[in-house]
C-alpha cells in the first residue's frame, strides 16, 4: 500500500515538472523571438545598418498648382550591406521613384513613369565611434526618367553623410548629401542639398513613433521645399517573415510656388537576413 503511495506521489510529482517545464521553454522561445524582432525594429531607424530591407514607400502631395493637382509616387528603396573588413561595412541604399503626376495647369498633360534613380554608397564602421554610428561616401543621380516632366535628363554626383546614436528606444541623427550635375541633356542644371534630420523612438511593442523632415535646397532656383514627415510604424511577423508597416502624413512649411501642401505616406518595408 505504501508502495503505491509513494509510486503516486512520484507519478504526480513528474506531471507537475512537465507542466511547469512546458510554459518555461515557450517561454524562452517567446523572449528569444522578442528579442530578434526588438533588433529589427531597432536597425531599422538607422539608414547604414547591416540589414538587407526593401521599403516600398508610397507618397501621395496634393494641393500642386493652380488646379490642385495630385502626384503619386513610388520609392523603391533597397538597402544592401557588404562586409569589406573586420571593421567596415559597405552599405547601398538606392532609391527608384516611380510616379504618376497630374497636370498642376489647365488643359495640361498628366505624366507617368520612372523618375532618376539617386544611389548611395555610405563606408560605415561596423562598431559605434564615440556612441555615433557614422557613415559616408558618394552618392549618384542616374537619369533613369522615361518622361521629361519627370527627369532632370543630367548625371549628378556628390558627396554624402549619416550620423546618429540609439539609446533607450530612441534614434535621433541626421543625414546629408549635395549632388551636382556634370552631364546630360537640356538645360535643367542640378545643384541641390538634401538634409535629413530624425528623431524616433520605438516601444517594447515594436512601434515606432517618427518625426523627420526630408529638406531641399535648389541653388539654381534658390529655393527650399520642406516637408515635415510624421510616422507611426509597426514591426510584425507574417508566415514567420519579419515586415514593417508605416503610415503617416507630412505638411510642407516651405516649398516653391505651385508646389504641394500637403501629403500622406505608406511604407512596407521587406526584410531579409544575409
Amino acid at each position: 500500500m505504501k508502495s503505491a503511495c509513494i509510486q503516486n506521489l512520484i507519478a504526480l510529482a513528474l506531471i507537475g515538472a512537465l507542466e511547469l517545464s512546458t510554459p518555461l521553454h515557450a517561454q524562452d522561445a517567446a523572449s528569444d523571438d522578442q528579442a530578434t524582432e526588438a533588433e529589427l525594429a531597432k536597425k531599422l531607424q538607422n539608414p547604414v545598418a547591416d540589414l538587407i530591407s526593401v521599403p516600398i514607400q508610397n507618397n501621395w502631395d496634393f494641393g500642386i498648382g493652380p488646379e490642385n493637382a495630385m502626384r503619386y509616387t513610388v520609392n523603391i528603396q533597397p538597402v544592401i550591406p557588404f562586409s569589406l573588413t573586420e571593421d567596415w561595412n559597405l552599405i547601398t541604399r538606392t532609391i527608384l521613384p516611380v510616379i504618376y503626376a497630374e497636370s498642376p495647369v489647365p488643359g495640361g498633360r498628366d505624366s507617368s513613369g520612372l523618375g532618376d534613380t539617386v544611389q548611395s554608397f555610405f563606408l560605415s564602421p561596423k562598431k559605434p565611434v564615440g556612441g555615433w554610428i557614422l557613415g559616408g561616401g558618394p552618392v549618384f543621380m542616374w537619369p533613369t526618367g522615361t518622361d521629361g516632366a519627370l527627369s532632370s535628363g543630367q548625371w549628378g554626383a556628390g558627396p554624402t553623410v549619416v550620423a546618429l546614436r540609439q539609446e533607450h528606444g530612441w534614434t535621433y541623427g541626421a543625414l546629408a548629401n549635395h549632388i551636382w550635375s556634370y552631364a546630360g541633356w537640356g538645360d535643367r542644371e542640378v545643384s541641390a542639398t538634401f538634409l535629413q534630420p530624425f528623431v524616433s523612438y520605438t516601444t517594447k511593442t515594436f512601434t515606432t513613433y517618427a518625426l523627420n523632415t526630408e529638406s531641399t535646397y535648389d541653388w539654381e532656383a534658390e529655393q527650399w521645399t520642406v516637408p515635415l514627415n510624421l510616422t507611426v510604424n509597426q514591426l510584425v511577423k507574417i508566415g514567420g517573415q519579419p515586415v514593417q508597416f508605416g503610415l503617416g502624413g507630412r505638411y510642407y512649411t516651405e516649398k516653391p510656388d505651385g508646389g504641394p501642401e500637403w501629403g500622406l505616406r505608406f511604407v512596407v518595408t521587406f526584410l531579409f537576413s544575409k
